[in-house]
């Protein structure tokens, strides 16, 4: 992964003779050349950057598919530039994205909601954005996707309290699945209703379509639900086998205990006893493990699917259908479209 730093440095000298800015760095149609395009763009050292920093990389993106590039800048200086404006603007407007959206019962209500609040902002962020969304319907979203993950995570917990303790620790996987599929369909309706602009190979629009908005979103929600996976339903089997070991746990032994046997008394009843699990240690090792997690999980998520999201033009719509065979013949067999992320 490309360090972090200036975009003047000692870099190559190549030629930028016809180099398209836009075009993708790896191959898109595999999964490695995805997952190395968002390992690139995921770096989490691009948030130390100034706004600065990132309106220069901006503008360098902007010249270059202007064709209007400043003398001495190599192909690696654009190569960097893309990744910050990919990384910090949104590939519909141009516009910087919001540092945050870049990507007991009590207790369980006050998470779930801290989590699905972030999550209506992340979806907000990274939706298309050819699809404007009125702050009733953003409204609405929040308040039902919310709803949905506390229900769900509050049902479960009444649910299982009878159950092995490993089900119970799955609850909060369940409850964000379950808010996924809801969430973002939410935050992104007006798609689904209106439908997302597709092009042909080219960028040029054809029109909107309902089915291919559909697509992109189903995509994202698998994305987002494989994304949090590993962390919260590998890391409670992990926590629960390290419980089991001696440094996860102490031994309390009961004073002041007088009998007839003395000492081998004393004994029996400090083996009869519980041990008693170290707790402040549950917290730092989970936190520490899930970043680890998401670190991998992020990019690999991101990559199940292209961005740039392709549909037949015999799945879509009847009347777009018609519109494209009437104005092209059959000379484009298939659209595409940014399915968000």
């Amino acid at each position: 992964m490309q360090a972090v730093g200036p975009l003047e440095g000692k870099r190559s000298m190549e030629t930028i003779k016809g180099f398209d800015i836009d075009a993708p760095r790896w191959d898109q149609s595999t999964f490695m050349g995805r997952l190395k395009h968002f390992f690139t763009i995921t770096d989490c050292r691009t948030v130390l950057l100034p706004d600065s920093r990132l309106d220069e990389a901006k503008q360098l993106v902007d010249s270059c598919r202007l064709g209007s590039v400043p003398p001495g800048t190599t192909e690696e200086q654009l190569h960097y530039a893309k990744k910050l404006y990919d990384s910090a603007f949104h590939p519909d407007t141009g516009d910087r994205m919001n540092l945050i959206g870049r990507m007991t019962v009590p207790a369980v209500v006050f998470w779930q909601w801290v989590n699905q609040s972030f999550n209506a902002l992340v979806n907000y962020t990274n939706r298309n954005a050819a699809s404007p969304i009125t702050p009733k319907q953003i409204g609405v979203a929040y308040v039902t996707a919310t709803s949905t993950a506390l229900a769900t995570a509050v049902g479960l917990n009444l649910y299982t309290k009878k159950a092995p303790p490993l089900v119970a620790r799955w609850v909060p996987f369940a409850a964000v699945a379950a808010a996924n599929c809801v969430n973002i369909p939410m935050m992104r309706q007006q798609e689904i209703l209106n439908g997302i602009a597709v092009t042909d190979e080219d960028g040029n629009k054809l029109g909107h379509s309902r089915k291919a908005a559909e697509k992109g979103i189903t995509q994202v929600v698998i994305s987002r639900v494989t994304m949090a996976a590993p962390g919260m339903i590998i890391l409670p089997i992990i926590m629960q086998r390290l419980e089991k070991h001696r440094f996860m746990q102490v031994s309390v032994v009961p004073l002041g205990v007088q009998g007839s046997h003395g000492e081998t008394e004393v004994m029996f009843r400090f083996a009869c006893f519980p041990l008693n699990k170290i707790t402040f240690l549950h917290g730092p090792l989970q936190v520490m493990m899930v970043g680890v997690f998401l670190v991998f999980m992020v990019p690999a998520a991101c990559s199940l699917f292209p961005q740039k999201c392709s549909m037949a033009v015999s799945k879509l719509e009847p009347e777009l259908r018609e519109s494209i065979a009437s104005r092209y013949g059959d000379r484009i067999t298939h659209v595409y479209f940014n399915k968000g992320l």
